[in-house]
């Protein structure tokens, strides 16, 4: 009968793999270790390797500075009106915000080349269907913004009604005086 062949294989040495492919890998990626050799040697001329170890030597005291400056009510409000800001911003559609983009750079550059409007230029120009639209549009803007700044009972009231109430007010004295 015949006898099965043995197949067997020498035990397999990560470590001198390893070693055979860190000596290799200067020649196989000469380029690259050269570009981090000088990247290396420009932060080091710049002080910035060690600005970074003495973060990481005192990572403790700087995660406290940083913690204690973001309890503040300052940088509270800030980070209340970054979200804000980017509510507004992520609401836009992106056709609006490109138009806005590329009008104010041409209106200005359109302010320097020419001579300024004549008085019925300008006329003609705020009864355009344009400038009404985006007169609208600010004056809503400005309204909101109005309506936010008034006390809680005076801006309730409508304007016309604010201003009755104050003449009521001025005439009851001056006609008991009577």
């Amino acid at each position: 009968m015949s006898e099965p062949i043995r197949l067997e294989f020498p035990p397999r040495d990560a470590r001198a793999e390893l070693q055979t492919r860190l000596k290799s890998a200067p020649l196989q990626h000469a380029e690259a270790l050269l570009s981090g050799y000088d990247l290396l040697q420009r932060l080091h001329d710049r002080g910035v390797l060690d600005l970074l170890r003495g973060g990481l030597g005192s990572s403790d005291q700087v995660l406290s500075i940083v913690v204690d400056a973001a309890k503040t009510p300052e940088a509270i409000n800030a980070t209340r009106n970054l979200m804000i800001l980017g509510k507004v911003v992520f609401m836009l559609e992106p056709k609006l915000l490109e138009d806005i983009v590329t009008a104010v750079p041409n209106s200005l550059t359109q302010a320097r080349e020419q001579k300024p409007l004549s008085l019925w230029q300008l006329f003609k120009k705020m009864c355009s269907q344009d400038t009404r639209r985006a007169s609208s549009a600010i004056l809503g803007i400005v309204e909101s913004f109005g309506k936010s700044l008034g006390s809680g009972a005076a801006a309730q009231l409508h304007p016309a009604e604010s201003d009755l109430t104050e003449i009521e007010s001025a005439a009851k004295p001056a006609g008991r005086d009577l």
